[in-house]
Parts: structure tokens; C-alpha cells; sequence
């Protein structure tokens, strides 16, 4: 099975080291426009596979879709990222340009594949894609709820660390809903557990609120630190939606998606629970949401649907 990684930034390369190490790919293609960048990673890469009991056969090509052939997945990391002060919303004139171009030639050459987009902002790129290649919502999912979960189960666990119970990440399980943005993001406290126990069980409101503040801002806090955006995290969680797609997993993980009808919402990409297999988005999960919780996600129904119509004539 081929995946497809087009950006040979950080975060494309680390979603290409990640899915060449879980080994569920046979192919793994890492294109980039600047000549040179993807077949060096790609061969750096191949050079670890010894050492890392590495079986796919990744290759760097410069701008050559030709070599995306037959792709199951294709995974868009394009675009310029973020830097500090900047909101993901800032990038969306310059990026809807470049994930257009890249959706149109992937295309061309992979007219069966499923598309993950990391580009930010990533709720509108996912939007972009789905209105400008007419594909079924099925085959275009967004990247942003499964990084986000991640954010928000190690602020879980560092809350928990703090209040005296040695937890470790993988002890928590943690969803966030909504928009993959500081303001637009729901984590869903009210479902988030230690070992299967409820965190309110463990801690108090305060500790579970600063959690869920961190988690919000989870991005733009590793942006002032590194002076760009993250990239192993977002990283692995992309590898993470490509394995499923690629073993048919039907994990259920938050990812963004196009809703008809669920969640009360229609013609909308945006964040929300999904079975993910061979056919991409296999079903949307509709859970409860509290009364808090709800008030939270319409706030960001209203700001994804506001970012949208910045996209503008790259939709025509």
C-alpha cells in the first residue's frame, strides 16, 4: 500500500519517519517543491531502516507527482507555518493557493485516494478541499482532533502528576471536539478518564480547567517556544489517521470532517468523533454533549463558518 507525503518540512517528515516506522505502508512517497530537501530526507530515512526494522521503501521526489502513483493516502502538510503572535487563521490566503495546487495535481495521478490535510487553518483547508475536488466527504479528513486529544491528555496527566497520582499519558483517555484553533477547540472534560475513572474524581474544577485552558492554547505555547509550529506531535497523530485508513482499523478518533445533518450542522468541516477505515471516513460518532459543552461547540460551528468565508474566490 502507498502513502503520500507532500511537504518535506518538519511535520511532513516526521509523518513520513512515523508511518515508515509503523510499517503498515509497502510505498511511501515525500515530495517537495525545493529541490533536493525530500530526497535527502528520504534517503537519511532509508538509512535507519536496519536500526529500526524498517520494511517501507520511502522515496524523495522534487515536485515529480508522477511518482504519487496509485496513492491510498495522500497526506498534505503544504504551506507556510505558523509563527509567534500569529493566529492559524493569518496563513489562510497563502495556504488555500498552495493546498488547491497540490489537491489538483495529487489528483491527477491518485484519483481513488483519500486525503488527510494538516495545512492550517486546518478546518478551512479541509473545506477547500472537499468544495474545490468534489470528492465525497468520505475521502477528506482534516487533522487536528487527534493532535489536539493527545495535547489534552498530557495536560490531564500533568494535572494529575500535580495532585500526587503518578499517571502517565497512556493512562488517559481524553477527546477534543470542535475547531482546531486557540479559540474554537472543545475539550470534552465531562469524558475524560484515569484508568477508566472520571479526572472530576481526582481532581478539582480548577485543576480540570486549567487543563482544558492549556489544551486550547496547546499550539501557539510550543510557537513561543520553538518559534514555529510543532511538528512531532502533529507528526505522528497524521501517521496515526494514515494507519488506520491503511489497516482498516475502525478506530474511533476525532478528526474533521464534513457534516450533513450530524451534530445539527450541514455544509460544515469540523471536529467531531469518526470510525476511520479502508473507505476514509466510515461513520460519524454523535455523542451528548452537556449544556456547557454544546454552548461551546455551537461557538465554534459560528467561527468555523466565519473562517470560511475568508476563503473567498478560492472556492470559485
Amino acid at each position: 500500500m502507498k502513502v503520500t507525503v507532500v511537504g518535506a518540512g518538519n511535520v511532513g517528515a516526521t509523518v513520513a519517519n512515523v508511518v515508515a516506522m509503523k510499517n503498515f505502508a509497502s510505498e511511501l512517497v515525500l515530495l517537495d517543491i525545493k529541490e533536493g530537501v525530500s530526497e535527502g530526507k528520504a534517503m537519511d530515512m532509508m538509512q535507519t531502516a536496519h536500526m529500526l526494522n524498517i520494511d517501507t521503501k520511502i522515496t524523495g521526489v522534487t515536485n515529480d507527482y508522477k511518482a504519487t502513483a496509485g496513492s491510498k493516502v495522500v497526506i498534505i502538510t503544504s504551506g507556510i507555518p505558523r509563527k509567534p503572535g500569529m493566529s492559524r487563521e493569518d496563513l489562510i490566503g497563502t495556504n488555500a493557493k498552495i493546498v488547491k495546487s497540490v489537491v489538483d495535481q495529487a489528483l491527477e495521478y491518485s484519483p481513488e485516494a483519500i486525503f488527510i490535510i494538516i495545512s492550517n487553518p486546518m478546518d478551512a483547508m479541509t473545506y477547500l478541499t472537499l468544495k474545490d475536488s468534489k470528492l465525497p466527504r468520505e475521502r477528506i479528513i482534516g487533522q487536528g482532533g487527534m493532535l489536539d486529544s493527545s495535547r489534552f491528555r498530557y495536560y490531564i496527566a500533568e494535572a494529575l502528576n500535580a495532585a500526587g497520582i503518578p499517571a502517565t499519558i497512556t493512562d488517559i483517555d481524553g477527546m477534543v471536539i470542535g475547531g482546531h484553533s486557540d479559540k474554537t477547540m472543545v475539550p470534552l472534560a465531562s469524558y475524560a478518564t484515569y484508568r477508566g475513572v472520571p479526572i472530576s474524581q481526582f481532581l478539582d474544577q480548577a485543576a480540570i480547567d486549567d487543563a482544558v485552558e492549556k489544551t486550547k492554547v496547546g499550539g501557539a505555547t510550543l510557537t513561543g517556544l520553538l518559534g514555529t509550529s510543532a511538528w512531532y506531535a502533529p507528526g505522528a497523530a497524521s501517521a496515526a489517521l494514515a494507519e488506520a485508513i491503511c489497516t482498516d482499523s475502525k478506530k474511533m478518533i476525532p478528526c474533521c470532517v464534513c457534516l450533513d445533518g450530524e451534530y445539527g450542522e450541514k455544509d460544515l468541516c469540523i471536529g467531531v468523533p469518526v470510525i476511520l477505515g479502508e473507505n476514509g471516513l466510515e461513520k460519524i460518532v454523535e455523542i451528548e454533549l452537556n449544556e456547557a459543552e454544546k454552548a461551546k461547540f455551537d461557538e465554534s460551528v459560528a467561527a468555523a463558518r466565519h473562517t470560511n468565508s475568508l476563503l473567498g474566490d478560492a472556492l470559485k
